[in-house]
């Protein structure tokens, strides 16, 4: 019997969640899927800069797993780029992080930002 998946924290959804060309005509086949967890490793180690080490401990994952999860990534977003199709988030195996635990605190330069009753806001 396979080991349980494990959930990667996120710290917040995106607040873009689509992405693509302005010209042409939207074809199925053109979607790509990123999921929810695989656009927070890119916002941790791109935008962020932290080390996939760091990254892991803030997902609480493997740094395999953020490795797998970031190559992934990184090959949906060039397809996009390079090919034209549209990138959508949604989906995947995470929990959102609350405001109390305690490897959320350095997200967002200090700042917060959850979902609660079904509002954004930043602490």
């Amino acid at each position: 019997m396979p080991r349980p998946r494990k959930r990667r924290r996120v710290c917040s959804l995106p607040n873009f969640k689509v992405f693509g060309p302005l010209n042409g005509t939207i074809n199925q086949d053109d979607f790509i899927l990123l999921t929810v967890d695989e656009y927070e490793v890119i916002r941790l180690i791109d935008l962020e800069g932290l080390e996939q080490e760091q990254c892991a401990e803030r997902m609480d994952v493997a740094r395999s797993t953020v490795q797998r999860m970031y190559s992934n990534a990184k090959k949906k977003i060039a397809d996009s780029l390079i090919n034209g199709k549209i990138l959508k988030i949604e989906g995947g195996d995470y929990v959102l992080c609350d405001a109390n635990h305690k490897k959320c605190s350095p997200c967002f330069g200090g700042r917060h930002r959850h979902r609660r009753n079904g509002s954004q806001h930043i602490d």
